[in-house]
């Protein structure tokens, strides 16, 4: 009798042993930001990758974070960040090339954002791995992917005062015109499409340290005001009242200030791509506990 219930033990715990388990962590992040827009940029024709990111505009975003994963190599996170966003077409180096009518455009913009982000991460070196349970000391590289949802409020300086006021009511490219049909009001509401990779170490078996660069492409052109065309100051005057139709001349275009201002029908900026912005996190996070079993919770005795 007592060697089937000792039997009947190691099958049970045999069983368990096979079954992942599931993991719960919280935790919180903060790290340097960067607009990839219309505004700034470098050398040649703009894009909206990292060869176009200017260091001087850096800010911070930080959030926090709550993450399921089924199993180690598997995990879906929820996450909350805010922070800042600033482009600055006076960070351009001018050499001669494409990049001058952007340095001349002489706009910038700063914005406050909010986001949250669902999010897959996938750690492929856990195959790899003997005993992924045993996690302390473990370095693992992953992949992460996802999207989310993030609101924002473009605001540039004016340059009579050098105070910063907010675009999008100034309508600086004719949005919501009625001579301009095609350009509708901007959401200040949208979506991003999140790419990245990371690598995680655990200090401990519940505490672990992250790094990350997540590049999120979002589905706005107008993270910075800047889309298509100049447009007749005519219009700003044929909209609205005399004083915020003054501050929308103003801030539509400042290219008097340093070049030959710009004319209606101009290009502003490049309405085939939409705004990007990109973060490098440090991740602190705090395992919760486990679902499931482990080998450890139940062992076939070794003594009759």
């Amino acid at each position: 009798m007592l060697l089937l219930v000792s039997a009947s033990c190691c099958i049970s715990s045999f069983g368990q042993n096979t079954e992942s388990s599931s993991v719960f962590e919280a935790g919180i992040s903060i790290g340097p930001t960067n607009l990839l827009s219309d505004l700034g940029g470098n050398a040649g024709r703009g894009t909206k990758f990292i060869k176009d990111n200017n260091f001087p505009a850096t800010k911070f975003i930080f959030g926090a974070y709550l993450s399921y994963q089924p199993n180690e190599w598997l995990g879906f996170r929820l996450a909350l960040n805010r922070g800042t966003l600033e482009g600055d077409d006076a960070n351009i180096k001018g050499k001669g090339g494409l990049e001058e009518a952007r340095k001349n455009r002489n706009s910038n913009v700063r914005s406050a954002i909010t986001e949250g982000m669902l999010l897959v991460e996938v750690y492929p070196t856990v195959f790899l791995e003997g005993d992924p349970s045993d996690v302390l000391g473990r370095l693992r590289p992953y992949v992460v992917g996802g999207v989310g949802m993030f609101h924002f409020n473009p605001k540039g300086t004016d340059p009579k005062t050098g105070e910063w006021v907010e675009l999008r009511p100034l309508h600086t490219e004719g949005q919501g015109f009625a001579e301009f049909p095609g350009r509708k009001e901007y959401k200040l509401t949208a979506l991003n499409y999140n790419l990245g990779i990371g690598v995680k170490y655990f200090l401990s078996e519940s505490v672990n340290l992250s790094l990350e660069l997540l590049h999120r492409t979002t589905n706005t052109d107008y993270l910075d005001d800047v889309s298509t065309t100049y447009i007749d100051r005519s219009s700003f005057y044929a909209h609205m009242p005399l004083a915020q139709a003054q501050l929308a001349e103003r801030m539509a275009n400042k290219s008097g200030t340093v070049f030959a201002p710009y004319a209606a029908g101009m290009k502003r900026g490049t309405s085939t791509n939409n705004d990007a912005y990109f973060s490098f996190n440090v991740k602190l996070g705090f395992r919760l506990g486990r679902g499931g079993s482990d080998y450890s919770s139940t062992r076939c005795p070794v003594r009759f």
